[in-house]
């Protein structure tokens, strides 16, 4: 059993101190929600979790399992079974989708890699997403719509079977009824799989398909207030205002779900 476990976590890129003393953990089959305002670190969690270079630890670690994270490269990282859904899918010419997914599950999988088995639950997954099958024969993202290149990144996470999603905003670019297929997808491959996830998104909507056990408001490179789901309806009435202000700590009582906060008074 792994949990990602990230204990003060201080990370800098260009020179500015981005996430302050971090400070978070998911249990397998856990989901996790990050919201907060723009600017505030919510996607460049995402980025140090993967290894992104440009992206500087000061202090602190990332765990997962028993595996510390920043002895590792990128591909080790997703080895190991962590996925990044990108908030911009890169498009790459000249490699279609099926050859890419082919060439990363048989890296992966080595000697037990099968061809047609991959074959049937690439067709399945199209289906279900329902995504033209002619996506699969073209470059990766090349040509594709913002929801398009959402629901490949979908379809990536189904393929690879990572124990680990983050999903970086793949609301953004989705219109109602892609939005409800993605989350559906993303559920499905929950139940099946029972992976931890950590949703990182602006919008309630997402949320009302991706049920998520807690939810976590991050405002200057931190987590300030935790709770259950209801605190997501809390937000979408009040804002973030309230968050953005002078620290002080309480406890306060979110739903069925009683949390240290940190909020902040004039």
């Amino acid at each position: 059993m792994a949990k990602l476990e990230i204990k003060n976590l201080t990370v800098e890129v260009a020179g500015k101190t981005i996430l302050n003393d971090f400070n978070l953990t998911i249990n397998d089959g856990e989901i996790h929600a990050i919201m907060g305002p723009n600017g505030t670190g919510k996607s460049t969690l995402s980025k140090v979790i993967m290894g992104d270079p440009n992206y500087k630890m000061l202090s602190g670690t990332i765990y997962y399992g028993d595996q510390n994270l920043e002895t590792l490269t990128v591909d080790e990282r997703a080895r190991l079974g962590i996925f990044l859904g990108m908030q911009m899918p890169l498009e790459i010419e000249g490699v279609t989708n099926a050859d890419f997914l082919r060439s990363a599950l048989h890296a992966k999988e080595q000697q037990n890699f099968k061809l047609m088995p991959f074959i049937k639950e690439l067709d399945t997954v199209v289906e279900q997403l329902y995504m033209n099958k002619d996506m699969i024969h073209r470059g990766v993202n090349q040509g594709f719509s913002g929801g398009e290149r959402k629901k490949n990144e979908i379809l990536q996470m189904y393929l690879l079977k990572p124990s680990f999603v983050i999903l970086d905003e793949i609301d953004s670019g989705l219109d109602v009824d892609s939005l409800k297929i993605v989350g559906d997808n993303v559920m499905k491959y929950h139940d099946e799989k029972n992976p931890g996830i950590l949703v990182i998104t602006h919008y309630q909507r997402l949320l009302d398909y991706i049920k998520p056990d807690f939810i976590h408001i991050m405002v200057d490179g931190k987590i300030v207030k935790s709770g259950d789901a209801s605190l997501v309806s809390y937000i979408e009435e009040h804002g973030y205002d309230e968050f953005k202000k002078k620290e002080t700590k309480k406890v306060v009582s979110i739903g069925t779900c009683a949390v240290k906060e940190t909020l902040k008074h004039e």
